[in-house]
C-alpha cells in the first residue's frame, strides 16, 4: 500500500514548514511576519488525522498495490493561511511581508495543491476528524507553552 499524506502539520513540526513558521513569527519579538509568494495553494492535514490514515491503511480493508491520498480536499492559499493563523490567535496588528528571498524559484513552485481523498474514504473509510481552525488551534496552542516555544528559532529562515 502506498500512502500520500498531504502537508501534515501540528505539534513539534520543524519550521522548515510553513505553519510552524508563521506561528512562531507570530509570537516572536520582531512582530512581523515574512512570507514568500502568498498565492500557491496547500491541502493541510492535522497530525492525529495523518496517523489515523496511516493506520486505516494497514488494516484488512487497505488494498496492496493501492495509492490513498491522505488530505482534506481542500486548499488555502499561504497569505489566507497567514491571515487565519493570526485571526486564531487574536493578533491584528502584525503586517504580512513578502520577502523575495523566501519566494521560490518560478520552476519550482506548485501553485495549487489539494488531495483526492475519494479513495481512502470509500475503502479506507477514513476521513479528517479535524478542520484546518480546529488543527491550527491545537498547533498554536502547544506553540504558546513557554517550553515548547524557546525550541524554536523564530527569527531564522529555514529552507
Amino acid at each position: 500500500v502506498t500512502v500520500r499524506p498531504f502537508n501534515t502539520y501540528g505539534p513539534r513540526q520543524s519550521t522548515r514548514a510553513i505553519i510552524p513558521t508563521l506561528i512562531s513569527q507570530a509570537l516572536g519579538n520582531e512582530k512581523k511576519i515574512y512570507i514568500g509568494s502568498g498565492h500557491p495553494k496547500r491541502d493541510f492535514t492535522y497530525v492525529e488525522d495523518t496517523v489515523a490514515g496511516l493506520c486505516a491503511a494497514t488494516s484488512e480493508k487497505a488494498v496492496a498495490g493501492e495509492v490513498y491520498n491522505l488530505g482534506t480536499g481542500e486548499s488555502i492559499s499561504v497569505q489566507m493561511l497567514a491571515n487565519l493563523i493570526l485571526d486564531i490567535m487574536g493578533i491584528s496588528d502584525i503586517p504580512i511581508i513578502t520577502s523575495d528571498g523566501r519566494i521560490r524559484p518560478s520552476k519550482s513552485e506548485i501553485d495549487h495543491l489539494v488531495s483526492n481523498n475519494g479513495k481512502a474514504k470509500k475503502t479506507l473509510e477514513w476521513a479528517p476528524g479535524y478542520s484546518l481552525t480546529e488543527g491550527l488551534q491545537r498547533t498554536i496552542q502547544w506553540f504558546r507553552k513557554p517550553e515548547n516555544f524557546r525550541l524554536y528559532r523564530h527569527s531564522e529562515y529555514h529552507v
